[in-house]
């Protein structure tokens, strides 16, 4: 049985500006209803890929849309016609929401009361029918993103490539709208791919994560795997592995490894390394535990004091950052805080298990930046 034709796949992808290589893609596929989130650093290229798989950039390489070319003649305009972008500021035209989203038909010689009937339906859709006769440049952030999203989707696209649309708008329009665009794509099997620098986005849209840095996809996977297997260091750091401590492989026994770190600290972690390695310990704050004595639990292998320095509202959570001879990241709840009475100076005693510390070589550990 023949493997089914990705819907849109690339090989050999490279975007030069100014002479100078800034995006390398060896092979990407997107397959029909997948959404894929590009993650990474200001300048990883999320943005020039996007632009680049809409063939919006020259590029060398091959961009195959149901196994066609992309590059010029028929099947160029076809893949123009069927797929859509969505701008992280709304690029909305000098005239009515209505005739905004109806721009895509037009220009696609649909008639006037499909038209009518497609608008209508996408504003419905977006719950923005109300504002269907009002002047596009005098709505809210929020109002007008939910316009340049209408207009993409009323032009039914297989494919819609999204620049961080959301950035720009406080937390509850970002959620609501986070939220809508979810069940669109579901309701409507758009695929698409979407550059975000929110975690949570990615994790609630996303098929497939993709982590980008410098030009090229450094890690790609479902988003738990991603999440909780990062390829190294660096993919960590952007996955929310926010305590990253160096050290060195002090004992090896029976799957378990101590790590001596900066400081005379000692880990202990879960895995296979080499006496003497030099390596990275990373762990993520959601696994790290805050209590006012030494924890009675065996489970919890590391086990170490510490001052509080910084107390960060996170909404239902806050972000408790520990000094405990190297910086250590938790998450606590806004009862627990309380419970804990913690404050900055606090002291407060802090446990993981060493199965929640991840661990890599440095020679494979691309520099953080």
């Amino acid at each position: 049985m023949r493997p089914e034709t990705p819907l849109l796949e690339v090989s050999g992808l490279r975007v030069y500006r100014g002479g100078v290589k800034v995006l390398e893609i060896p092979r990407l596929t997107l397959q029909d209803r997948e959404v894929k989130a590009l993650i990474g650093p200001n300048g990883a290229g999320k943005s020039t890929l996007l632009l680049a798989l809409a063939r919006l950039l020259p590029v060398t390489g091959r961009v195959l849309f149901h196994g066609r070319e992309t590059e010029n003649g028929t099947a160029a305009l076809a893949y123009r016609r069927r797929s859509a972008m969505v701008f992280q500021e709304p690029l909305l035209f000098d005239t009515t929401v209505f005739h905004n989203v109806a721009t895509g038909l037009k220009l696609r010689g649909m008639k006037g009361r499909d038209i009518r009937r497609r608008v209508g339906e996408t504003l419905e859709r977006f719950g923005i029918s109300h504002l269907a006769d009002r002047h596009a440049r005098a709505l809210s952030g929020g109002e007008a993103q939910r316009v340049s999203l209408a207009r993409a989707f009323a032009v039914q696209p297989e494919i819609i490539f999204l620049d961080e649309p959301f950035s720009s708008l406080d937390p509850p329009t970002r959620e609501g709208l986070t939220a809508d665009l979810g069940r669109i794509l579901a309701e409507t099997g758009t695929a698409a791919v979407m550059a975000t620098h929110d975690r949570i986005e990615a994790l609630r849209l996303a098929d497939t994560l993709l982590v980008m840095r410098q030009g090229n996809i450094v890690q790609e996977g479902p988003p738990q795997e991603v999440m909780n297997r990062p390829a190294d260091a660096f993919v960590a750091s952007f996955v929310g592995m926010e305590t990253i401590i160096s050290g060195e492989v002090e004992a090896v026994e029976e799957g378990t490894v101590t790590i001596a770190t900066a400081g005379g600290y000692r880990l202990e972690a879960v895995g296979n390394r080499r006496l003497g390695e030099r390596v990275m310990c990373c762990v993520r704050p959601e696994h790290v535990t805050l209590s006012p004595a030494p924890p009675a639990s065996a489970s919890a292998r590391n086990r170490l004091g510490g001052r509080v320095r910084r107390i960060e509202p996170l909404g239902f959570v806050h972000r408790v950052a520990v000094d405990a001879g190297f910086p250590i990241s938790a998450y606590v709840t806004t009862p627990a805080l309380q419970e804990l009475s913690l404050k900055e100076g606090s002291f407060v005693w802090v446990s993981f298990k060493a199965s929640a510390v991840l661990v890599f070589p440095v020679e494979t550990t691309p520099a953080l930046r």
